[in-house]
């Protein structure tokens, strides 16, 4: 009896302390949805949030680490090679899951503000956020092909890493905008907030937002799932249509 009233006493001489160390993310977003229309160009997301304390800001600074992750594909990946004068594929690593996109924005380096042990845990960094654990069984040299599949998609947008691309005020208000491009696969776009301190997290929040066609994109998106040989008809008519109308203004060019 006496060992259970010192374990309780314990206990409850313990509480406070761990209550003062609580630290917890308030997010908001200038939306939370995204629809893609024939017109869409692309959006800008404004992430922003404030940390929750109930006792003063700690000596040691907090960092913020914040991920936009889009549905995740299966994705294959060829090497190409030159063989007799063409260009053939040599080498095929299929990798398990892939962003379709993915983005991190921080208040500083990375490496800095996230541990690799962190990393590791939470899937930060964007080589982390992408699955390949059959991958080395396909390739002597699995890794390059990830890296080849990052530096694609860098390219194209898809993939960003913005370091220091986060505001923190006074250690309590952050923001940080996102872009999000033109091609944007549909689904929910996962969003995590990372509050770390010394490279450790310590506090972390999560959400998504919503991207969806709409209007006349979103009709033709389901004609051609749910009725693909009606979709090829009208695409066939549309084509035979279009190319009828520019022979006709051609002639009457000509005639003129």
């Amino acid at each position: 009896m006496m060992l259970r009233r010192l374990a309780l006493l314990f206990c409850l001489a313990a509480l406070p302390a761990q209550s003062q160390d609580a630290e917890e993310v308030v997010l908001g977003l200038s939306s939370d949805k995204v629809a893609i229309t024939a017109t869409f160009e692309g959006s800008d997301i404004l992430i922003f949030g404030a940390v929750k304390r109930e006792t003063a800001i700690p000596e040691i600074p907090l960092q913020v680490v914040i991920t936009v992750s889009g549905p995740s594909r299966p994705v294959t990946v060829r090497h190409k090679a030159r063989r007799l004068g063409i260009w053939v594929n040599t080498e095929m690593v299929m990798l398990d899951a892939a962003p379709t996109f993915y983005a991190v924005a921080t208040t500083g380096p990375l490496e800095e503000v996230l541990s690799s042990t962190e990393d590791l845990r939470h899937r930060v960094s964007i080589p982390r956020a992408i699955r390949s654990v059959g991958a080395a069984s396909m390739a002597e040299d699995a890794e390059r092909f990830t890296d080849a599949l990052i530096r694609i998609r860098r390219d194209q947008g898809a993939y960003l890493l913005r370091e220091g691309a986060v505001a923190f005020d006074e250690q309590t208000l952050f923001r940080t905008a996102i872009r999000l491009p033109a091609n944007l696969t549909e689904g929910a776009y996962d969003t995590r907030i990372f509050l770390t301190r010394e490279g450790r997290v310590v506090s972390q929040f999560k959400t998504s937002i919503d991207v969806r066609k709409v209007g006349l994109e979103r009709w033709l998106f389901s004609l051609s799932r749910e009725q693909p040989l009606l979709y090829g008809l009208m695409s066939l008519a549309i084509a035979l249509a279009a190319g009828w109308g520019a022979s006709a203004a051609f002639q009457a060019i000509r005639r003129g």
